[in-house]
This record gives structure tokens, C-alpha cells and sequence, in this order.
């Protein structure tokens, strides 16, 4: 995460080290400079708070994350559209400007709040609190919070969520997992998107993202699929089915399980 673009300094923290705020000083009563640690710590406690938010209302709460582009808005409209009647959706965006993915997902019908971050690249655990104020929880199964398109910072900043679902379009590159190691390696899904242009590009392997993917140590879950080709979201949609009942049942949610009798999903 960088440390001099400012981004660890967001509009849901900033009272944190505002003038008469938390960590305005250090412990030794100079003024503080380094607040990172105490950013995240703070960031933590709110997380809580929020993961309380979403137990106390069953709702299921899922971390979408990637690098700008990759289809997370274009991924929400079809799901929206192919499971919209069977559960209630809400989406939390996140952009440094404009209300232009939420706009696109009220179109579907469904309640979104859009988070405008300014110049911070990431989302963090105050401003999702603060999205939720605008919301009834009561009456949301999955909530879906798309965070700011980037590799990097999102993965270090705990929202309160329950499953963090990682994107790669197959028109980034099949070693993004290897070049963006914290990223993936937080990931409990990866979803290798926009699958439909496999038949035109003959530089991306599946295969070869998820190894890379498992040279990190990690098992989790990897589709693949198209938001332009229904039959390829199946297994996503069960997966999704299967994850709203295990937080209904309150069972220990296995982001990684394979839904029972669906195959993985690989494009037409």
C-alpha cells in the first residue's frame, strides 16, 4: 500500500487526524506523522462493528475487488438480473468519482449507495459504515460492496465483509496473481472474467493464472466466466446460493466449495 499518495488517509478516517482527533497526536505528544498502524487498528475496530451490522441481519457480504475494468459492474447487472427474484440485493460502490456505477445498478431495480472516495484508492471500514446508514438491512440478503478498481490497497483494508471475491479479466494477463501477490493471496474466489473474448486472444491462460494462483498457498475458488454468456454464470450463481444458505444456517461459510453437482463454468 503507498504511503505517499495519501491513500491511507480516506473521507471516512479523516477525523481520525483531523485537529483534536485520535491520532491528531503521538503518544509522546507530537504531532502525528506516521498513523498508518493506527489507521488500521481504527479501520479494525470499525470492521467489527460492521461484521455485527451484518450477522445481527443475516446478511451475506461480499468484497468485490480488481483493477479498473475488469467487469465487476457488468458482473453485478447479470447477476441482479439472474437472481434478483430469489434474493434481495443491495450494492455499495466505490469510486474516486462520479455515481456512474450506481446509477447502473438502480437501473436494475436494486438499491446502491455510491461512496466517492476522492483521491483514496481503496474503500475502508467508515465510509462502508456510513453507507449502510442508508440502508435497511432487514430487508437485504447479499449485500455486494465493489470496491475502487486497483490491485493493491483494497486487499489491506477490512470492511467487515464476509468473502472477498477477486476478478482477472482475461484481457489483463494471466500472471496478475504472481505480479500482485497481497491481492490475490487475500482472495477467497477468483473469478477469471470476461471469458467470452478467449475465443479472439490466444495470450491468456486459465490454467496458468490459477497456478499461479496456488504458488501462493492459496485454494480458493476459481470460475470462469462471462457476463455476456449466461450458460458460463452457473456455477457462480450456485456458489452464491449455496453461501446465502451457510449465513442463514449460520454455518462456517467455506468461500472455496464447489457447489454441489455444478461443474466449474468455462466459456462456449
Amino acid at each position: 500500500m503507498c504511503e505517499t499518495c495519501g491513500c491511507t488517509i480516506t473521507p471516512g478516517n479523516e477525523h481520525l487526524v483531523r485537529k483534536d482527533g485520535k491520532l491528531e497526536h503521538t503518544s509522546g505528544g507530537r504531532a502525528s506523522i506516521e498513523v498508518l498502524t493506527g489507521l488500521l487498528q481504527e479501520n479494525d475496530h470499525q470492521a467489527a462493528h460492521n461484521r455485527e451490522h451484518f450477522e445481527r441481519h443475516e446478511v451475506l457480504a461480499i468484497n468485490l475487488m480488481s483493477s479498473p475494468g475488469s467487469g465487476k459492474t457488468a458482473l453485478l447487472e447479470a447477476t441482479i438480473e439472474a437472481i434478483g427474484e430469489e434474493f434481495s440485493i443491495a450494492v455499495v460502490e466505490g469510486d474516486l468519482e462520479t455515481e456512474n456505477d450506481a446509477e447502473r445498478i438502480r437501473a436494475k431495480g436494486v438499491p446502491a449507495v455510491q461512496i466517492t472516495t476522492g483521491q483514496a484508492c481503496h474503500l475502508d471500514a467508515h465510509m462502508v459504515h456510513d453507507a449502510l446508514h442508508e440502508m435497511d438491512l432487514d430487508d437485504i440478503d447479499i449485500l455486494f460492496i465493489e470496491n475502487v478498481g486497483n490491485l493493491v490497497c483494497p486487499a489491506s483494508f477490512d470492511l467487515g465483509h464476509h468473502i472477498n471475491v477477486t476478478l482477472l479479466s482475461v484481457t489483463e494477463g494471466d500472471d496478475k496473481p504472481a505480479k500482485y501477490p497481497v491481492m490475490f493471496r487475500a482472495a477467497d474466489v477468483m473469478l477469471l472474467t470476461k471469458s467470452d473474448l478467449l475465443d479472439v486472444l490466444d495470450d491468456f491462460d486459465t490454467a496458468k493464472a490459477e497456478r499461479h494462483l496456488r504458488e501462493l498457498a492459496n485454494p480458493a475458488k476459481v470460475m470462469t466466466l462471462s457476463a455476456r454468456r449466461s450458460q458460463t454464470l452457473e456455477a457462480w450463481l450456485d456458489w452464491l446460493r449455496q453461501s446465502v444458505e451457510a449465513r442463514r444456517s449460520g454455518k462456517e461459510m467455506n468461500p472455496s466449495m464447489q457447489p454441489d453437482g455444478v461443474h466449474q463454468q468455462h466459456p462456449a
